[in-house]
């Protein structure tokens, strides 16, 4: 197979004649003047492919990965075999997810795995989140809540007591039946409760809705007022801030009761847990309805277990005497 240069072969003496040229003439181009001597030898066009660079030499390298690899405009010259290697990772690359005809990466079962274990963790520490927020609250935030409502009902109560008139003093030689107190709103304050066992003091509204006890032990209405003859049952929720640690409460622990004038103190006789349908507890004789009273009692009570209220936390206690506070606080409370 010869080329478009083969058919050139250079010539001396009377070749250059035989071939037309003139003697000693040249094929390399040496100078030639039309009048004689010397002529140029013309060179055959070499053909070239279309596309191709004038002043190309040597063959393009082709780049295995593709004229995009550089943002070389693709014209056609690179074969489909160029382009099933630019598809191959090369050893040591990345291997990319397969993709739609959109573009997107192409679902599959791992994926949806993965998306569904994402989501699922996300939403369980969402919920840890939430819980240990919760217990904050419960723990600190409605504490400090309800300290501040107290300090509130303190300065009503002490208001209250100050507004009272002093009982006058009576000269009758007989005894007239007292006309009982009317019964206070709900929600007013009425009294203070002390346990100095937890440390803790209260003061007591009246009623037991849960408006009334949102932030202060309630009394129950109908029962009997503090150091009075039956039982003064009172109601607390079963929270950091209010009874928490009422089931810590044994025989013998001291409650002290203060109303406007006197100080009555309590001693525990009973600790027990009963079901939200035993109201006998808070009968005016405890656990006895329909017995005529003979003692003063005092009657707490609460959720129970903690963070639940499927029973009720009960604790008893019994009047062992009242001080009027002119006499100053009892021993029981640092007096």
């Amino acid at each position: 197979m010869t080329g478009p240069m083969d058919s050139w072969r250079p010539v001396r003496g009377d070749a250059y004649r035989g071939a037309g040229l003139g003697a000693g003439s040249s094929p390399a181009g040496i100078g030639a003047d039309t009048d004689g001597a010397e002529t140029t030898a013309v060179l055959p066009v070499v053909p070239r492919a279309p596309g191709d660079d004038a002043t190309e030499v040597l063959p393009r390298l082709r780049d295995p990965r593709g004229p995009a690899r550089h943002g070389w405009p693709d014209d056609g010259r690179f074969a489909a075999s160029d382009a099933d290697d630019w598809s191959r990772p090369r050893s040591g690359a990345r291997h990319r997810q397969p993709r739609g005809p959109a573009g997107r990466p192409r679902a599959t079962i791992g994926s949806f795995l993965r998306a569904a274990v994402r989501v699922t963790g996300e939403l369980l520490i969402t919920f840890g989140i939430v819980v240990l927020l919760f217990a904050a609250y419960e723990l600190w935030g409605k504490t400090a809540v309800v300290n501040a409502h107290q300090e509130d009902l303190g300065a009503q109560l002490a208001e209250q007591w100050e507004a009272e008139p002093e009982p006058e003093p009576t000269v009758q030689p007989t005894p007239t039946a007292t006309t009982p107190a009317p019964t206070p709103a709900g929600g007013t304050p009425i009294a203070r409760l002390h346990i100095p066992k937890l440390g803790k003091s209260w003061v007591v509204v009246e009623g037991v809705s849960q408006k009334d006890i949102r932030y202060a032990p309630g009394h129950y209405p109908n029962t009997a007022r503090p150091g009075e003859i039956g039982n003064f049952a009172v109601a607390g929720h079963r929270n950091p801030a209010t009874l928490w640690r009422l089931d810590e409460m044994a025989r013998g622990d001291v409650i002290v009761v203060e109303d406007k004038d006197t100080w009555h103190v309590y001693r525990v006789t009973q600790n027990h847990i009963v079901a939200p349908t035993q109201v006998e507890v808070v009968a005016p004789v405890p656990n006895r309805p329909g017995a005529k009273p003979t003692r003063a009692m005092l009657t707490l009570t609460t959720c129970h277990p903690k963070y639940d209220n499927y029973q009720r936390l009960i604790v008893h206690a019994e009047l062992v005497r009242s001080q009027p506070k002119s006499d100053g606080r009892p021993a029981e409370l640092g007096g």
